[in-house]
């Protein structure tokens, strides 16, 4: 008799989803609605400026979200989800913005649209009209529009200014304090101090039309009329003066006006340059001469630092790492204090420990270096720095990887004769290599961008006297923030472009380091 086999009871059953506790579930719906909430507060201000290709990513990105958390499904997406959006938002986002902005003029003088250029230049070259009241101003809004209270402080009288001009409050309808501002009006909203701040920029720009010129404020508590002496004349595309004549024609490939002598006028306006920015940073020889050298001390910075520090800590390894050695927990405790210690504040010690006249390096040797004052000693100090910093990390991780070393091959060494040099050459450290490249390759990419070593010691200094940007001991990260938030004007697009020649290099020698470090586990295996 032929047995019958149940296939329902064969077949493992699916498992049941559990139904979320109710704290879980609270905590669930609160988080999504801040989200929500977080997405639509800045959805407004996108759809105020108009930046539609943003607003459909911040949607996009909201209905993913919702999509995937609001499914007791796609577990594996939940997890994924956050480290994706804060890997845009972090990283590929910035980069992107990074190299975008290497191809504009982007900085002082050009940061807005030609439009604003326009109205900042007339706006700069306003001069008060002779024998003008100067009004004591109140900024309101009606219907959320500007609006200018302006009150004649002989006559009292007071005038509603709006972009169409000027029109009188009767007297019954607006209360004065003793300071001449308006404090009441009926059908006005008076700004505070606070919400006049936060329109700034509508403020500034805004203006009353009059016969003779404009109304503009000064500042938030007065108010005069001017006329412009330099006028944008759309017929020639150039700024006039209105009182000789004197023309600058736009440029809308460098982004400014320009007259037939050469001379710019401060403001401009952001514009593409495509490679000039990097044409720049290679042919310019204002640039190109202190770039080279930089880029120089650059790698050598960044190369010495690696090799003096791992050479000490695998001295310092090989050394404790004897059995005979007693103490050996002491003193391991005590060689990576300097690591353990905050990084920018020990910076700043030796800084003042390397002082000329009160330092404690000087004291301690009886002589009196400049130590910052040359670059030689400079680049010195900056590397002895080095040194004592970053040996600790070195330390531990050559004593984690020669500890990992089987034995029985120095033993095996040992037995063949070889001397105790000889074995640690040819078995030893090969091994040692294997492990310790991908961390010599970060160390390296990590000191190539090391701003804290230089800017908190020297600063960059000591600096030549025909360039106040480009010291002797900068690296490019310096020289890079120096040139976009230097004293002598903002260049972002040219410290864009620096940026994008920093992210090559270390990136090109990071590829080549690791196709080495496969080699060396290739001929170790």
């Amino acid at each position: 008799m032929a047995l019958k086999t149940d296939v329902r009871a064969a077949t493992p059953a699916r498992p049941v989803a559990r139904p979320a506790s109710p704290v879980a579930l609270i905590a669930k719906i609160v988080l999504l609605g801040l989200m929500v909430a977080l997405a639509l507060a800045a959805a407004f201000p996108l759809i105020g400026q108009g930046r539609w290709l943003l607003l459909a990513l911040l949607v996009a990105a909201t209905a993913l979200l919702l999509w995937v958390y609001l499914s007791r499904r796609r577990i594996p997406a939940k997890y994924l989800i956050p480290g994706t959006l804060f890997l845009v938002a972090f990283q590929v986002f910035p980069v992107l913005y990074t190299m975008t902005t290497a191809f504009t003029n982007f900085g002082d003088g050009h940061r807005g649209s030609k439009a604003e250029a326009i109205r900042s230049i007339e706006g700069a070259s306003v001069q008060q009209v002779a024998d003008s009241v100067e009004y004591v101003l109140t900024i309101a809004t009606r219907d959320g529009d500007i609006v200018f209270l302006l009150v004649d402080p002989a006559s009292k009288a007071v005038q509603a200014g709006t972009k169409d001009g000027l029109s009188a409050v009767p007297a019954g309808d607006v209360q004065i304090d003793g300071a001449g501002k308006v404090v009441r009006a009926e059908g006005y909203q008076p700004l505070s101090i606070i919400e006049a701040d936060a329109r700034g920029t509508e403020i500034e720009a805004f203006s009353v039309p009059t016969a003779q010129g404009a109304i503009r404020s000064q500042g938030l508590s007065g108010a005069f009329e001017g006329v412009p002496r330099q006028r944008y004349d759309q017929g020639c595309d150039c700024v006039r003066d209105t009182r000789d004549g004197h023309t600058w024609t736009a440029d809308d490939s460098r982004g400014y006006f320009v007259d037939g002598t050469g001379a710019i006028l401060a403001q401009g306006w952001k514009v593409q340059v495509g490679l000039r920015n990097f044409a720049d940073v290679l042919s310019n020889p204002l640039i190109a001469k202190y770039f080279l050298r930089i880029l120089l001390w650059n790698f050598a910075f960044a190369l010495l630092t690696v090799l003096i520090t791992f050479a000490l800590g695998l001295a310092v390894a090989i050394v404790l790492n004897t059995d005979r050695l007693r103490g050996q927990r002491l003193y391991r405790s005590l060689l990576i204090l300097p690591y353990a210690m905050p990084g920018f504040a020990m910076l700043l010690l030796w800084r003042d420990m390397f002082n000329t006249d009160f330092g404690l390096v000087n004291r301690l040797f009886g002589v009196h270096v400049n130590w910052f004052g040359t670059s030689w000693s400079s680049m010195a100090a900056i590397l002895l720095v080095q040194l004592w910093m970053g040996y600790p990390y070195m330390f531990l991780v050559c004593t984690g990887a020669l500890q990992a070393i089987p034995g029985d091959l120095k033993e095996a060494a040992a037995v063949d004769g070889a001397k105790p040099f000889y074995a640690f050459r040819t078995v030893t450290f090969p091994l040692l290599l294997v492990a310790m490249a991908p961390l010599l390759i970060a160390s390296f990419a990590f000191n190539f961008n090391n701003f804290g070593a230089i800017y908190f010691v020297s600063e960059g200094g000591p600096f030549p006297a025909d360039n106040p940007n480009a010291g002797a001991t900068d690296l490019l990260i310096t020289y890079t923030y120096r040139i976009a938030f230097g004293g002598q004007g903002a260049q972002y697009g040219l410290a864009a472009a620096i940026s994008v020649f920093i992210f090559l290099i270390v990136a090109l020698v990071s590829i080549v380091g690791f196709r080495r470090t496969h080699v060396l586990e290739e001929v170790n295996r």
